[in-house]
């Protein structure tokens, strides 16, 4: 079995592992800003500036006492890998079943009955906070690139 696995598993090394997080980091957080931006831009310029605000005060916040945790203990696990590990270990195995609830969830609050400017502050707030967040990936990718001449 473990023969099987391993023939079919997609084997990269730590460096890719490091920008494959980056990329899903940057790409999600790209994609909940762009809800945000669709559900904010008919809004008059001080409902506007309010909510925006809002949700970069909430982004902040999220990035420094939660996803920085995330991706410090994501990449704390990354770097001491040798050799080809699963393209999917850019993550603890035990984290997808969180994103897989988080995926839904967000499906579900954005078909409900709350109004999209009060859904633009969670929306905004994980979205950048993702993107903020991304750049720490990016910082220990580049660092293993240049040391590494990769």
């Amino acid at each position: 079995m473990k023969e099987i696995r391993s023939k079919y598993m997609p084997g990269v090394d730590r460096h890719l592992l490091l920008f494959f997080a980056g990329m899903i980091w940057l790409g999600v957080g790209m994609l909940l800003l762009h809800f945000s931006f669709l559900w904010l831009h008919s809004l008059p310029m001080k409902s506007l500036v309010f909510f925006a605000g809002m949700g970069i005060v909430i982004a902040l916040t999220i990035s420094r006492f939660g996803f920085s945790r995330i991706v410090d203990k994501n990449v704390n696990r990354i770097l001491p890998m040798e050799g080809k590990r699963c393209a999917f270990a850019f993550m603890s195995w035990k984290s997808y079943p969180l994103v897989a609830i988080m995926v839904t969830v967000g499906i579900l609050i954005r078909r409900s009955v709350v109004p999209k400017p009060y859904l633009s502050l969670l929306y905004t707030g994980i979205g950048l906070a993702l993107i903020i967040s991304s750049f720490r990936y990016w910082k220990v990718f580049l660092s293993l690139v240049r040391k590494n001449n990769l």
